[in-house]
């Protein structure tokens, strides 16, 4: 369920009407969170993970058990006349554990850091399925205009081809003109079908983490949130980041199964009561069965106590063994640590470098666009020649797909620098796509179910396919 105080990220979305029939960021992260396998799984692993809280639990409540044995006895060469011939027993066993030296309150003390663990991971997958889905959306509109600039620029180089062919003609331009303008034709064309290749590639890919084709994205808003210093980014993170958060909390599941470990070499006591019957079925006694009682029940009740002087060295080395697991667990929270710093700094300067990029690329773009005017216009006097015409264009288009790719680059890193600092996931988006998934409604349903008998419906797939999705081509919308 939404959590009141969230930070919504891309409410912006909203405010903006798309057209009919087109895709925004907000749709996409919606669909995603709703329907893709990884995200579903992940949910599924929650679960599984929940689960281990009455299992724990089991071994502190009360158990009973019941047998029932028909016997038929076989006879002698030399009978006994007094002998039954069967016998229907039938037992009860009840048994309460009182002490078990910790183990038990250790184990579900483990279990339920494990589930809280869990959660942080469940936390930690929404916010990587997330950051596929910004990356595949960014892809596809960055892959749709670099094939709209080459498209463009192949519609300019046949322009200035017929040109050139025009003047040669009427002998002002020479053969060589032509050819250099027919080879950056050529040149511009194989541009575009990779292109065009790389288009279908991200609208595949677009798919696959989206679980639909993309229709006429619309350009998404600005990402607010975003940190003023890299050291705002890392204290964030070092507060939110779902993985370091898992970490710590496996390091304290560990610590108490070191703990239940060292149980093992302690007394355990526990309370027993026991019913007996069993019933001769009229044979008891031979001739004188009618006579002779042919039903006995008894009973019993007790306390027992297991006192442990000698396992040979067991419990010491399962305690052993539990504290060199936690000492790595340990350990790997510090490696957890030192990765989510290393990856908060870098996505940092990744953002504040695309962004200043985009800068820097804008002023090319514009200087490159002034240079093509200018030596279009030295051309018609002679100043130039068409190889400098042909090479203004191409400086052009570079610097306008660098444009395209630093913005791409920009969105994508600041996305992951919300990310990295776990301020990307469900709770933060405002996605409005339904109730967000709850994983303590699951907990809550399984963590004191003692009902032996107690099934979920067999497992189904919660994700949508995509064998039915078209294959996608290198169209450009409005194109």
């Amino acid at each position: 369920m939404q959590r009141t105080g969230r930070i919504v990220l891309l409410a912006g979305i909203a405010l903006a009407a798309a057209p009919a029939l087109a895709d925004d960021l907000r749709g996409a992260l919606t669909l995603a969170y709703n329907t893709n396998p990884t995200l579903e799984a992940a949910r599924a692993q929650q679960r599984a993970v929940d689960t281990g809280v009455p299992i724990a639990k089991a071994a502190a409540l009360p158990s009973l058990s019941g047998t029932a044995t028909f016997t038929e006895f076989a006879k002698l060469a030399t009978p006994n006349v007094a002998s039954p011939d069967r016998s229907l027993d039938a037992s009860a066993t009840l048994g309460l554990p009182l002490y078990a030296g910790g183990a038990i309150k250790n184990s579900i003390r483990a279990a339920k850091t494990r589930v809280e663990a869990g959660r942080a991971d469940l936390r930690a997958a929404e916010s990587g399925v997330f950051s596929q889905t910004v990356a595949a959306y960014m892809d596809v509109l960055l892959a749709q205009r670099v094939v709209a600039l080459n498209r463009n620029q192949v519609d300019v180089l046949k322009v200035n081809l017929q040109a050139t062919r025009d003047r040669f003609e009427i002998g002002d331009l020479t053969r060589t003109d032509v050819a250099q303008s027919q080879a950056r034709l050529s040149l511009a064309q194989g541009q575009t079908r990779s292109a065009e290749a790389n288009l279908i590639a991200a609208r595949e890919r677009y798919i696959q983490v989206v679980g639909k084709e993309p229709v006429d994205l619309q350009v998404p808003p600005a990402l607010p949130g975003l940190p003023g210093s890299a050291e705002e980014a890392m204290q964030t993170a070092l507060d939110n980041n779902p993985d370091l958060l898992a970490a710590r909390q496996r390091s304290k599941a560990a610590g108490f199964d070191s703990d239940a470990a060292a149980a093992g070499r302690l007394p355990k006591v526990s309370v027993f009561t026991s019913g007996t019957y069993t019933d001769y079925m009229g044979t008891n006694g031979g001739p004188a069965s009618n006579v002779t009682k042919q039903g006995f029940t008894s009973a019993t009740a007790g306390v027992r106590a297991t006192i442990p002087l000698f396992q040979g060295g067991l419990p010491a080395a399962q305690k052993r063994q539990a504290e060199a697991r936690e000492s790595a667990v340990l350990e790997q929270e510090i490696g957890t640590e030192r990765q989510v710093i290393a990856g908060v700094r870098a996505a940092y300067a990744s953002w504040r470098a695309t962004s200043e990029i985009i800068t820097t690329t804008q002023a090319a773009v514009d200087a490159a666009t002034l240079s093509l005017e200018g030596v279009r216009a030295e051309n018609t006097v002679g100043n130039r020649t068409i190889l400098d015409i042909l090479n203004a264009e191409q400086e052009l288009l570079s610097a306008q797909v660098q444009l395209e790719t630093a913005r791409r680059n920009a969105y994508v890193a600041g996305f992951n620098l919300l990310a990295a600092m776990g301020k990307a996931e469900a709770r933060d988006l405002g996605l409005d796509g339904g109730a967000l998934y709850d994983p303590v409604v699951n907990y809550d349903r399984v963590a004191d179910n003692v009902f032996d008998w107690a099934n979920d419906p067999a497992p189904k797939p919660q994700a949508t396919r995509t064998v039915d999705t078209k294959p996608q081509d290198g169209s450009v919308p409005g194109k």
